[in-house]
């Protein structure tokens, strides 16, 4: 890993040189990729610098300690430097590990109602919001795509892209079955129903990510709609678009004209294809399935969401959180950060 190390640190150093050449700044895009390359470095680089430094003071406290009224003295120093180098290895073994290449992209979220008819459509619309509202906090904004609300204000399907850098390195562990413990509004015997609703998360590809054939494409128009059948236009400007050899159908109502509607349904249709490769070659090269931790499987149940206790369980990694009105208002950075711990300790385990 050290060997691993000191040619980072040469890489870096060799980028920060570059970038002081005023001649680099001619071509912009090859300026904003050694500027991207040099930034991703520079964590490592500092944790690496760090690292070092520690090694010194141990190795000075320990000279130190070797006179005896100096011993004492150094000796906390010796400590304190050995649990610095200790926590600095760990680190750079976490920084290290091999990087998902897509952690800075947007992401599209598909939400579904699913068992629990009525009850799994208001569930549904309640994890819209909590999303919605983690989205605000973190500085990201919702574009929605597709959305098909019920009559009691619930939500049939959600489909919606959240913008902001970094959202996939945080959403991709929501992907999976959702599944809530809550006496219904519509209940009026105050009996608890287990419902559950489906979360979908992709990274957002554009279509110069991913090859389409446009022959392999059927579009098809038609009006937008929203609760009980109302039209929300009366021209037909929502899109849905078919691909043909997969079968993968998209589509978007949200916007107002059938350019930007199909726009986003290529998108949509990019980053369904590129999930689709990906799962292949995972597959092909492994020969196992995704891991738990880490994106998910759709027809997994992930997490229960129980009312009357109060609490929230994610059955990847058996944490119990007892906050879910925190939760639900988009509070999710413990549940975040804890399945992010452990995705980054399987796959430390599994590179040594």
């Amino acid at each position: 890993m050290l060997e691993k190390l000191r040619a980072v640190a040469f890489r870096y150093e060799e980028l920060c040189a570059k970038a002081e050449q005023p001649e680099l700044y001619a071509d912009p895009q090859k300026a904003a990729r050694l500027m991207r390359e040099k930034n991703d470095l520079e964590p490592i680089v500092e944790a690496y610098r760090a690292y070092n430094a520690a090694c010194r003071d141990m190795e000075e406290a320990q000279e130190l300690m070797a006179e005896p009224d100096m011993k004492e003295l150094c000796q906390e120093t010796y400590q304190q430097a050995k649990e610095n180098k200790e926590n600095l290895y760990r680190q750079l073994q976490i920084l290290l590990l091999p990087r998902d290449p897509n952690d800075e992209k947007s992401v599209i979220m598909e939400i579904r109602g699913g068992v629990g008819g009525e009850e799994s459509a208001l569930f549904a619309h309640s994890l819209f919001r909590m999303y919605s509202m983690y989205a605000a906090r973190m500085g990201w904004s919702i574009e929605l795509l597709n959305y098909n609300d019920t009559e009691l204000g619930g939500v049939k399907e959600a489909d919606f892209i959240i913008n902001g850098r970094g959202a996939w390195s945080r959403l991709k562990y929501e992907s999976g079955v959702h599944r809530v413990q809550r006496v219904p509004e519509t209940e009026s015997g105050g009996r608890v129903h287990t419902s559950t609703a489906t979360v979908a998360v992709l990274p957002e590809m554009e279509e110069v990510d991913v090859q389409i054939d446009p022959a392999d494409i059927e579009m098809q128009v038609y009006r937008a709609s929203g609760a009980g059948g109302q039209h929300v236009n009366k021209t037909s400007s929502a899109v849905r678009l078919i691909h043909k050899p997969s079968g993968i159908v998209v589509a978007c109502q949200e916007e107002r004209s059938q350019v930007q509607n199909r726009e986003k349904c290529m998108r949509m249709l990019a980053s369904k294809l590129y999930e689709i490769e990906q799962e292949r070659i995972e597959s092909e090269h492994s020969g196992l399935r995704r891991s738990q931790v880490g994106t998910g499987m759709r027809n997994e149940r992930i997490r229960t969401y129980n009312f009357p206790q109060g609490r929230v369980t994610d059955h990847r990694i058996g944490l119990t959180l007892y906050k879910i009105d925190q939760i639900m208002d988009g509070h999710l950075e413990d549940l975040i950060d804890a399945l992010a711990t452990a995705d980054q300790a399987e796959k430390l385990k599994a590179s040594q």
